[in-house]
């Protein structure tokens, strides 16, 4: 299973950024192209920017479109624990399990993102894809007691209930039985042969016990409780799976519970392995013949919610917690998970009063034609480990609107691979020879354009790691705290990764964060 690319979903928020970026055409031209119409291009690198860093508050972590599980430590911001509370769902409600009935075995199954290849002699071999580290943890799953809602009744059951990154604690509070721990559990790219025909691709596979089942689902035959799922999650409300016992730096895994596409064989599952057969004179003893083997399935396709539980390193915790909201700070933070947001605010102060930043009053009277403009965030390689660790994306989005730039919808590489996509916009991390993180550049024309020539509001911007960016939902945190931070983009939950970057506030002038702006004034 690959991670999803939601090329049709981008489309439909480009559509709608089309629309608001319209106007901008006339001018959002690229250098090159301007001085071959007797244009000269001139840097403007003296721009006011501030930036810092903040600790998020608690993130909603439901209705993710993928979900974590383990334990990873960064080498910078320490070490974070992802649990999971899932619902689990009757695949078919109401169920006769027929005569005879003997529950054989009980399989779960979650399959992880890899990357899958077939050579000429036909033989697949499979990459995993979002597992990180190589050490083994210990998973508990254990029934919960603790009821996810589908809808929230303070909103009038209008919307979706809302589950957040910190529920951890209440969750223990509602830990039911022990089902089954998996002891020293790595995740392996071998492919899971269950008989000469048939493999399923890479996954966690483990026996649960056959008694638990045997009670709460096959013995309930007939009863209200499984009559429907409405039902069936009040009576059975989902499994809880903890990390505990690491010993090591652990692993951590990304995977998709239930992709949408109604084809049960790479989804998450528990497979009810059974057999019945007739009753003869009211018997089973009687009916001599085989036994018919099926299955009865359950599905991850409920309410879940992943909680984080964070180790966070204390010289890392001491550098944000009270950021220089004025001056900006030296380096900045940025984290995955519910973790770290960098703020960046443009053109300095408005002295005069009128609702504009001087310096951009300064600017939209010089009515230049923008090129380009950059944001340009060096890695402070005296604080980041480099290579693997660091995150290859880093994205930037408004703030005040809860919204992507216009640029994401004139970015003309929009691909089928997450890596490769938006890389105008948003390009990777520039690395080294020696495969060490450098420079960031987020290019941020057609917003620069905007507010120059085109007088809109200039909004405080969020930059955060990005573990997917043609993932485009966003998700609320728990409460809002400044300046106007509501939500975050959901790919920055789903990345465990963290960097630091030179701030606009440090010594090293080399590589201080700076606007460039790009512009042509007519001969």
């Amino acid at each position: 299973m690959k991670i999803k690319n939601l090329l049709p979903k981008f489309m439909a928020i480009l559509i709608v950024i089309v629309v608001f970026a319209s106007c901008e055409e006339d001018f959002n031209t690229i250098g090159s192209d301007i001085v071959d119409q007797n244009f000269d291009t001139e840097l403007y690198d003296e721009g006011n920017v501030l930036a810092y860093s903040r600790k998020l508050l608690p993130v909603q972590t439901s209705d993710l479109p993928s979900y974590q599980l383990g334990t990873y430590t960064d080498p910078v911001y320490g070490k974070s624990t992802v649990n999971l509370l899932s619902q689990v769902t009757l695949a078919n409600t109401d169920p006769d399990f027929g005569d005879c009935t003997q529950l054989d075995s009980v399989v779960l199954y979650i399959p992880y993102f890899t990357e899958e290849e077939t050579d000429s002699d036909g033989v697949t071999s499979y990459t995993l894809d979002s597992v990180y580290g190589n050490e083994p943890i210990s998973i508990s799953i254990y029934e919960s007691g603790f009821f996810l809602r589908d809808l929230d009744p303070e909103a009038n059951f209008e919307e979706l209930q809302k589950y957040y990154s910190n529920q951890g604690q209440t969750f223990d509070n509602f830990q039911g039985e022990l089902i089954a721990t998996i002891e020293d559990f790595v995740p392996s790219g071998e492919a899971i042969v269950l008989n000469d025909t048939t493999s399923l691709e890479p996954g966690l596979r483990v026996h649960l016990p056959v008694d638990f089942f045997q009670e709460k689902i096959f013995d309930m035959e007939g009863s209200a409780e499984l009559i429907n799922n409405n039902n069936f999650r009040e009576y059975f409300r989902g499994l809880y799976f903890k990390v505990e016992n690491v010993t090591g730096d652990g692993n951590l895994f990304s995977f998709d519970l239930s992709d949408g596409d109604n084809d049960i064989t790479d989804d998450a599952r528990i497979n009810m392995y059974y057999t019945f057969k007739a009753l003869v004179n009211q018997t089973c003893e009687e009916n001599t013949d085989d036994p018919i083997e099926t299955t009865a399935l359950l599905n991850f396709n409920g309410v879940s919610v992943n909680t984080f539980q964070n180790e966070l390193n204390p010289d890392v915790a001491s550098a944000i917690a009270n950021p220089n909201i004025n001056e900006g700070e030296e380096n900045l933070y940025v984290r995955g998970g519910d973790g770290i947001i960098s703020v960046v605010e443009l053109f300095g102060e408005d002295l005069d009063g009128n609702g504009v930043a001087d310096q951009l009053e300064f600017l939209r009277d010089q009515e230049w034609l923008i090129n380009e403009a950059n944001l340009i965030f060096y890695v402070n390689q005296d604080i980041v480990t480099g290579g693997d660790a660091e995150p290859d994306r880093i994205i930037i989005y408004d703030l005040g609107n809860d919204a992507f730039l216009a640029d994401l919808s004139v970015d003309p590489t929009s691909s089928n691979e997450p890596f490769e996509a938006l890389v105008d916009h948003w390009a990777p991390l520039e690395r080294g020879s020696d495969g060490n993180g450098e420079f960031y550049k987020l290019r941020i024309t057609n917003h620069i354009n905007n507010l120059i020539n085109r007088d809109s509001t200039n909004v405080p911007l969020g930059v955060v790691v990005s573990q997917n960016v043609t993932e485009f939902d966003f998700q609320d945190l728990e409460n809002s705290q400044a300046p106007g931070i509501d939500n975050v983009p959901a790919s920055s939950i789903l990345s465990h990764r963290g960097t630091v970057l030179y701030g606009n506030n440090t010594t090293n002038e080399g590589k201080r964060l700076k606007l460039q702006i790009f512009y042509t004034e007519p001969n």
